[in-house]
C-alpha cells in the first residue's frame, strides 16, 4: 500500500513486503532504538566525566546489549556495572577491562562467581558481614567488593554510622587471600521520586567523601563511586567522589525529561505499536502495546490522568516529535489505549504504526528483550539472549 502523509509531512507507513524500510520488519510491538541519539548520550556522558577528571563506569541495566556496549567503547568507556551476575555473565568476554555487579550479593551464587571471576576481573557489591564472611570463605579466584552505603535512599546498603558492621566486612575481607576492598558506592535512587536532587546529591558527595577521608590511610586505593542518572546529568560538582555510575542516561525515558535530566529529544528508544482500532467519538486509538512491552511505570499528570507513554510519528529515519499531544492513558496485559489529538485521529488508520516513548526506559527494554536499529539492524538484549 502507498505510504500517507500527514498535515506534519511525516509519514505513517502500512506494511509494505517490496519495501526495504525497516517499518515494514514491523507486525507487532517491537522496541526501536535511535543509534544516533544513543551515541550522543554516551558521548556527552563520557566527555562530562572526563571534563570533571572522573571514570564513568555506566550501569547496562538500562542497555543490556553487548552491541551498545562496543558503542560505548568508541566514547573511551572501559569498564561496566551489571545489575545481576546473569547480566555479568552475558557481558563476559566481550573486552570490558572490569565488571561490577551492582546488587547485594547473592551467597547462594558463589559458585557462579568464581567460574565467572576465572576470565574477567569483577567485583561485588558488600551490605553485611555475613555475606562478607561467606565470600572469604567461598572465593577461589580473586574478587573486588564494594560497600554500599545508604545516604538516605532506604533500598539497601549500610548506614556509615555503623561502624561495628562495616568493621567485620573489612576483617573478613582481611583474613581473605581471594577477597580485596575496593571502596565505597552510593546509589542516590530517591532523586527518582523528584525530590531535592541538589540537596540528595551533595549529601551523598559528602557521605562518601567522609568515608574516603576516614579509611584512606588504610587502603591507599581506595576508590568512591556515585551512580543515578539525575545527579550525573544534572549536577557539574562532584567533588572528590572518583568514579559516576548512572545508567539510564544511555536512552533516558519521559521521567528523565519530568527530573529535568534531558529534554524528549534525547530519548534513544520508542515502542513501535500497531494500530488495531479507532473510536474517533471518544478520541480513543487501540494499540497493540500494554504492561508486557512498555511495563506499568507511570507519570501523573497535573490534571490527573495517568500517563504511561507518549505518542511520537515513525519516519524512515526513525521517528519525530508531533507539534500535538496524544498519550496512552490505560495499559492491559496486552492492550493500550492512546488519549487522541484531533490531528492524529485525523491521519491514522488501523494498521499503521505508531512510536510511544517510553516512562521508564530501563522497564520497558527488560520486557521486550530485544532492539531494531532504525537503519533495520536487530541489536541483542541479554534476557532475549536467554
Amino acid at each position: 500500500m502507498e505510504k500517507l502523509k500527514t498535515k506534519d509531512s511525516v509519514y505513517i507507513r502500512f506494511l509494505n513486503p517490496f519495501s526495504m524500510s525497516y517499518l515494514d520488519q514491523i507486525a507487532s510491538p517491537t522496541l526501536l532504538i535511535d543509534e544516533k541519539i544513543t551515541r550522543a548520550n554516551l558521548e556527552k556522558m563520557a566527555s562530562k566525566a572526563q571534563r570533571l577528571g572522573k571514570k564513568l563506569v555506566p550501569h547496562w541495566k538500562t542497555a543490556q546489549s553487548r552491541t551498545i556496549g562496543d558503542w560505548a567503547k568508541d566514547y573511551g568507556i572501559h569498564e561496566v556495572t551489571a545489575s545481576s551476575i546473569s547480566l555479568a555473565e552475558y557481558l563476559c568476554g566481550e573486552g570490558w577491562e572490569s565488571i561490577h555487579i551492582a546488587f547485594p550479593f547473592n551467597i547462594r551464587e558463589i559458585p557462579r562467581l568464581n567460574r565467572l571471576a576465572k576470565n574477567q576481573n569483577i567485583s561485588v557489591q558488600v551490605v553485611n558481614a555475613s555475606t562478607a564472611k561467606a565470600l572469604a570463605e567461598g572465593l577461589t579466584e580473586d574478587v573486588s567488593f564494594f560497600v554500599e552505603l545508604d545516604a538516605g535512599y532506604g533500598r539497601t546498603g549500610i548506614q556509615a554510622s555503623d561502624e561495628a558492621e562495616l568493621e567485620e566486612i573489612l576483617t573478613h575481607a582481611s583474613h581473605s587471600q581471594h577477597l580485596k576492598f575496593k571502596g565505597f558506592y552510593i546509589h542516590p535512587g530517591h532523586t527518582y521520586y523528584g525530590k531535592n536532587t541538589q540537596k540528595i546529591h551533595e549529601e551523598s558527595q559528602a557521605e562518601l567523601a567522609r568515608m574516603k577521608a576516614k579509611y584512606s590511610d588504610r587502603y591507599p586505593n581506595l576508590v568512591t563511586r556515585l551512580g543515578d542518572t539525575p545527579s550525573c546529568a544534572a549536577m557539574e560538582d562532584f567533588g572528590d567522589v572518583d568514579e559516576l555510575g548512572p545508567g539510564n542516561f544511555v536512552f533516558f525515558d519521559l521521567m528523565q525529561v519530568q527530573l529535568g535530566s534531558c529534554l524528549r529529544e534525547d530519548i534513544a528508544v520508542c515502542l513501535a505499536v500497531p494500530v488495531v482500532d479507532i473510536r474517533k467519538d471518544r478520541q480513543e486509538i487501540l494499540i497493540h502495546g500494554g504492561g508486557v512491552h512498555l511495563a506499568k511505570d507511570v507519570l501523573i499528570q497535573p490534571d490527573g490522568t495517568k500517563n504511561f507513554g507518549e505518542v511520537v510519528l515513525l519516519t524512515e529515519k526513525g521517528w519525530d516529535l508531533p507539534s500535538h499531544y496524544s498519550f496512552v492513558k490505560s495499559i492491559s496485559q496486552e492492550h493500550g489505549i492512546i488519549q487522541a489529538s484531533e490531528e492524529l485521529l485525523n491521519t491514522i488508520k488501523v494498521g499503521d504504526l505508531l512510536g510511544i516513548l517510553p516512562i521508564h526506559s530501563c522497564m520497558t527494554a527488560d520486557a521486550m528483550a530485544s532492539y531494531l536499529n532504525v537503519n533495520g539492524q536487530k541489536i541483542d538484549h541479554a534476557e532475549g539472549a536467554r
